[in-house]
């Protein structure tokens, strides 16, 4: 858990769960401090019971409080009932701890384009570049050590974190979180040969959206288009060490878990949930509501609703025979080898 303020915030069970618009039950007057874990807690803490099978941790900790689930009753110390006990957790998180922000301002030693536009209340910092006709949106946060090229566009209360470039002419829309080390808008990976055999490049000329609400991990890639635009769209995440290719477009609402490489040109439709070390294609269509499990190669168009896994990749339910049937192989091979000396024998006797 994040540390403590040096000067902690304090609120009562009753104003808590005014915040967290819950009901409350036991002593509203019991204040709170800070939040933990059930297993790490202290006076003054707040947790969380997501499921019955905790139970006994919650009976043995040592928080003031707890949230739990709307259907539960407890009554050892004060609760806050939820429908969704971790999300009104996460709540209070935030409530208890906001995240770092540099000072407002433009640090002294960050270089901003004479025409660059800067909105109200930003935050940028040391060695930060923001290059001619750039615009950034009102309360965006830019660590220190980013780059954004000429002619792009960075939206409202975005948080873009140290070493991430920002390539010529992207749009990123509002709210978006870049974190560190992320490329958005690098070439894509283009080329033909020509009568000699050698490797062309073909001019990337295209660029990269954003829309609101994304957030893009550490280290992660995406690439501008050759020609239109890479598209994401609003309320994706993106975990860490992702590679967009090319003229990809992503729906909205979109998991993309660590490692996950889409060739160019494909398509993924809304509410995909793809797991880590998936490989996509290039020119594949995914439709809306696919589930691609961990590691998926995935080398044709997939449907919508679908649940698939393995490489190439299958309908779940046969990709989970397959996966059952593969320790039973090594026998299977040994009574083959028995029959067919059994059928050789028999063979043998009748000539």
């Amino acid at each position: 858990m994040p540390e403590k303020k040096s000067v902690p915030i304090q609120v009562s069970v009753s104003a808590l769960s005014k915040l967290l618009d819950c009901p409350y039950y036991g002593k509203g007057t019991t204040l709170i401090s800070g939040v933990s874990n059930l297993k790490e807690a202290e006076k003054g803490d707040l947790v969380f019971l997501a499921h019955r099978k905790f139970q006994s941790q919650l009976e043995h900790t040592k928080a003031s409080a707890a949230i739990i689930p709307i259907d539960e009753t407890y009554d050892r110390i004060p609760v806050i009932k939820s429908k969704n006990p971790q999300l009104s957790f996460l709540q209070a998180v935030e409530y208890f701890f906001q995240p770092h922000k540099p000072a407002l301002g433009i640090h002294s030693l960050a270089y901003v384009s004479p025409t660059a536009k800067v909105g109200k209340d930003v935050s940028i910092g040391a060695f930060v570049f923001i290059g001619d006709e750039v615009e950034i949106g009102n309360r965006a946060v830019i660590f220190p050590f980013v780059a954004i090229y000429p002619h792009s566009k960075v939206g409202r209360d975005c948080i873009i974190h140290s070493h991430v470039s920002i390539r010529e002419e992207t749009f990123i829309g509002n709210r978006v979180i870049i974190h560190n080390g992320a490329v958005i808008g690098s070439d894509g990976f283009g080329y033909i040969q020509d009568t000699r055999k050698a490797h062309v490049k073909i001019p990337q000329i295209g660029n990269v959206v954003i829309q609101d609400n994304v957030e893009i991990g550490a280290n992660t890639t995406i690439d501008r288009a050759s020609l239109g635009k890479t598209i994401i769209r609003k309320g994706t995440k993106i975990d860490n060490l992702v590679q967009v290719a090319h003229n990809v477009e992503i729906g909205s609402n979109v998991i993309l878990a660590a490692q996950t490489g889409i060739a160019g040109s494909s398509i993924i439709g809304k509410k995909v949930m793809v797991g880590g070390q998936v490989g996509i294609a290039d020119h594949v269509e995914i439709g809306d509501n696919v589930i691609l499990a961990a590691k998926s190669g995935v080398s044709k168009d997939i449907p919508a609703n679908s649940m698939v896994g393995g490489s190439p990749h299958l309908d779940m339910r046969e990709w989970q025979k397959a996966c059952l049937s593969i320790p039973q192989l090594y026998d299977m091979l040994k009574e083959i080898k028995k029959l067919k000396k059994k059928i050789e024998a028999l063979e043998k006797a009748q000539r």
